[in-house]
């Protein structure tokens, strides 16, 4: 059996304690690029993606200014997104799931934006 890198070994670490105390809440899953930023809202108990956003998406604020989705600003701009679309879904409370990454930079200003627009975590 191969050995792990630290990215696979930190993000089912994390995966693992987020399964142990998330109860029935649906986890707000991140994905970091170098040029993009991706995030939805899964239910592991359906198995299905209650909402998604990303820098590819055609809406996107950063797209109309010329700016790539490798920025905070743009991060942001999908935690936003993201959780419209949650609660308009009808889930206000989810357990964040940073996968690998840090809590830093883009994932922080994803996080954070997410949580000024209804999000409770």
């Amino acid at each position: 059996m191969a050995k792990l890198s630290l990215f696979e070994r930190r993000r089912r670490r994390v995966r693992t304690a987020l399964k142990a105390r998330s109860g029935d809440r649906p986890r707000l899953s991140i994905h970091r690029t170098g040029r993009h930023i991706y995030a939805q809202v899964i239910d592991d108990a359906a198995g299905t993606t209650v909402a998604a956003a990303s820098t590819l998406d055609k809406d996107t604020g950063s797209k109309a200014l010329g700016k790539t989705g490798a920025t905070s600003e743009a991060a942001a701009d999908v935690g936003k997104r993201v959780a419209e679309a949650a609660t308009k879904a009808g889930v206000t409370r989810v357990v964040f799931d940073r996968g690998g990454f840090l809590f830093h930079g883009r994932v922080k200003a994803l996080a954070d934006a997410a949580r000024e627009a209804g999000l409770e975590f």
